[in-house]
């Protein structure tokens, strides 16, 4: 127990550390006018614009519980759309605290006050997480697609520099195919001496629910509305880069592929650092100079995105895990006095 607490603060201080650096590098050749110039335009920018970013942002987190929820309904539950909607912020809460608490925060919650098998509900979870990389996939290709010149051309340079680099000689084959042998037969040896252990009993029918909660997405009831969701997640996220163009002069005349080239390199980021503090300013910043937006500027708008949603979340997610407590505490009394 203590060996996983000391791994997930490690890996805390790791995330925020790499994070804190990007902060640093990307500031380092910048005087302290421009460093000035950067706070000015992020405290500068627009309310106006920055309110529907906000409401964007929270409608795809809304639409993401509807998502959720019909990916729970196969598994003979139907919880309340509301508890969905406030597990789900308050998981975008925890993962800024600690990476992936977040998704088990959300299970753990929406398993407790709807009384759903938790293990079922990583499933379901497990299956969300695959769909969003198959939509991420989609996204990098449209972005290679509607701008072949700019990041096709970068992305063919980064493959051919990551080909050159792997070493495809027999020694190194042999004794890759060697390692993966003994450790099958390890893991056989293992297994046939402690399959009817408790703790392997536990494992087993932990992975039969994450099992269950995948092939939850075989048997959703309306395919198609489930398609418009995810479709929708995802166009909600590019649209939220699209209108805070406008909350910034500089990037005023940027459209939707400049957008859509944020979104997949920002999704990176994200994944990069803690929260993506560091990593999402100095993607965008590096994104927005291939088209002619000035370091300064690029900086302080990943600046603006970043700072938007995290506090929001800030204040979304305590609000949300309070809401869930009195919501479902009222729900429990009434249910004890019928």
């Amino acid at each position: 127990m203590y060996i996983k607490r000391i791994k997930t603060i490690l890996q805390f201080i790791l995330f925020l550390s790499l994070g804190v650096f990007l902060i640093w590098f990307s500031t380092k050749s910048f005087t302290a006018n421009e460093i000035d110039k950067v706070k000015q335009l992020v405290f500068n920018a627009k309310p106006i614009i920055i309110l529907p970013c906000i409401f964007i942002m929270v409608l795809s987190h809304y639409i993401r519980a509807i998502r959720w929820k019909m990916l729970i309904k196969p598994l003979g539950k139907s919880p309340r759309t509301v508890n969905v909607f406030l597990a789900v912020l308050t998981g975008f809460f925890f993962n800024l605290l600690f990476p992936r608490l977040g998704e088990v925060m959300k299970c753990t919650l929406l398993g407790k006050y709807e009384k759903i098998p938790v293990d079922k509900l990583i499933g379901t979870m497990v299956a969300e997480r695959v769909l969003d990389l198959i939509c991420l996939v989609l996204v990098i290709l449209l972005a290679i697609s509607t701008q072949i010149d700019l990041v096709g051309g970068y992305a063919n340079e980064l493959l051919d520099q990551i080909l050159s680099k792997i070493n495809t000689s027999p020694t190194a084959i042999l004794f890759f195919i060697i390692l993966l042998l003994s450790f099958a037969a390890i893991v056989y040896l293992f297994y046939i001496k402690a399959r009817h252990s408790s703790f392997l009993l536990k494992i087993n029918n932990w992975i039969k629910g994450i099992i269950e909660g995948l092939i939850s997405v075989r048997k959703v009831e309306n395919k198609f509305m489930f398609i418009v969701h995810t479709v929708a997640i995802w166009f909600l996220y590019l649209a939220s880069i699209r209108v805070g163009f406008y909350a910034m002069q500089d990037l005023v005349l940027l459209g939707w592929v400049p957008s859509l080239t944020i979104l997949t390199f920002g999704s990176f980021a994200m994944i990069a650092t803690q929260g993506g503090i560091g990593a999402y300013q100095f993607a965008v910043q590096k994104t927005l100079l291939l088209y002619g937006v000035k370091e300064v500027s690029g900086l302080a708008f990943g600046w603006l995105l970043w700072s938007v949603q995290t506090v929001m979340f800030f204040i979304t997610g305590p609000i949300s895990l309070l809401l869930l407590f009195i919501l479902n505490k009222k729900s429990t009394r009434s249910n004890l006095n019928n």
